[in-house]
């Protein structure tokens, strides 16, 4: 056991110094499994985790949501969202940030990425709540916060991670993100009601939109809806009836959402070649970081199952007596700590393989623990000082200092919180869904 909390705690070095997390993983799995089991056995380990994963069919999802994601972008779908939402919430006081968090759960359900999300949400909302007199840090506070919905609102490609790294239902993880993510916009809009309740000025009432005008920015959403159907539904039957009868696979629903995705750019005159090949490029680019992230954390894995470290965690555990419970409540706190300075999936794919078999043999279930799992990684895209869709968020707007937004999200990541101690105390809400299926 020693061993694997030395490599644990190299590993936590050197991500200080600034070394890629994929690199620090890597060289410390590497090098912990030559320790162990000889430098020859340690290549041999390298060299086939690297095969495995350039040929695992599964991995393929990864890419075509991503795809997906950027093909969305291009087709300016955001925009439509977001018209949507403020034709029925912007004459409310705060109502452009609440169409924000709606239009950012909207875009979520196509997107799958919550920097995705909160890049292309603030070109689209910032503006407009500027134009209504909103201050800087509920404007940006919503829009960073709404923007966390895009890693559990279905697809999410962090949890096609979570499931391929546990060998857990991707199927069952995303529907179990449906009901979390619905109470994540919900306490996101509490918590847009609590600033403004604070101090009125923050975010003053825009005008009134008639029925008609609502219905006709409802119309502009169809193209969102036909791809949220046609990807969810294929991946739970909802599409086996005559004369369709379409059952779709997770990498064919990926597939499916990706080719959607493409003629809706393509239909609406939003992608041109040389657009294309930018999408592709940057699909390619993002895909290449991904799995590089996910060698390093499959190296650092084997390196820490062999030295022991799960099953001495275990041992602890069953001898200090403690309650199930209460080692769910500690692994918690140290994701939270955690999330104070890694971003969402370093942090992830870091614990996963050390908390995973200790929580299963403590009894509890593997699509709970995941939905549970992403939400404190939303916790931590908005906490400082790593809260990196704040970061994203500041490069895209530019003026608005990084300590004013963060001083905005405050009432976001505490909601967030609560939300957070409502699933871990009531799982049927997490698992009501999959146990449907």
């Amino acid at each position: 056991m020693l061993v694997s909390v030395l490599g644990f705690a190299a590993v936590l070095v050197l991500v200080f110094l600034r070394m890629p997390i994929a690199i620090a993983m890597g060289v410390v799995g590497f090098v912990g499994y030559a320790e162990i089991r000889g430098f020859r056995a340690s290549i041999s380990m390298v060299g086939r985790l690297v095969i495995d994963t350039a040929q695992n069919y599964g991995l393929s999802v990864v890419p075509l949501f991503i795809l997906m994601g950027l093909f969305v972008s291009k087709g300016g779908l955001s925009r439509e969202l977001y018209q949507a939402s403020y034709a029925f919430l912007g004459h409310l006081r705060g109502g452009l940030a609440m169409a924000t968090i709606c239009a950012c759960a909207g875009f979520s359900a196509i997107c799958g990425s919550s920097l995705a999300t909160a890049a292309t949400m603030s070109k689209v909302a910032m503006p407009q709540m500027r134009q209504y007199g909103y201050n800087d840090r509920l404007s940006t506070a919503s829009i960073a916060a709404g923007g966390t919905l895009g890693i559990l609102i279905p697809p999410s490609v962090i949890l096609v991670i979570y499931g391929l790294l546990t060998e857990t239902s991707i199927g069952k993880l995303f529907i179990a993100g449906i009901v979390p993510g619905l109470l994540g916009v919900a306490f996101y809009l509490l918590a847009v009601q609590w600033t403004v309740v604070r101090d009125p000025e923050a975010g003053p009432a825009g005008e009134r939109t008639s029925w008609g005008e609502r219905v006709a920015a409802l119309r502009g959403v169809w193209a969102v809806l036909l791809l949220f159907f046609l990807v969810i539904g294929g991946l739970y039957g909802a599409l086996d009836f005559w004369p369709l009868n379409l059952t779709f696979s997770p990498t064919e629903a990926a597939g499916m959402g990706a080719a959607g995705a493409f003629l809706i750019a393509l239909s609406r005159g939003s992608l041109n070649l040389r657009g294309t090949v930018q999408v592709l490029v940057e699909a390619a680019q993002t895909t290449a970081a991904l799995f590089a992230v996910l060698i390093g954390a499959w190296v650092f894995s084997n390196f820490v199952n062999l030295a022991g470290l799960p099953e001495a965690l275990q041992d602890v555990v069953t001898g200090a007596g403690l309650a199930p419970m209460a080692v769910m409540a500690m692994i918690l706190l140290i994701y939270v700590a955690l999330g104070c300075v890694f971003e969402s999936l370093s942090m992830l794919l870091l614990t996963v393989p050390i908390f995973f078999p200790l929580v299963i043999g403590l009894g509890f279930d593997p699509v709970w623990f995941g939905i549970v799992v992403v939400v404190v990684t939303e916790i931590s895209l908005i906490t400082p000082p790593v809260g990196l869709n704040v970061f994203v968020l500041k490069g895209v707007v530019g003026d608005v200092s990084t300590a004013t937004i963060f001083k905005g999200v405050t009432p976001f990541w505490v909601v967030d919180i609560l939300r957070l101690a409502l699933l871990v105390l009531v799982p049927s809400l997490v698992l009501f869904l999959p146990n449907s299926m």
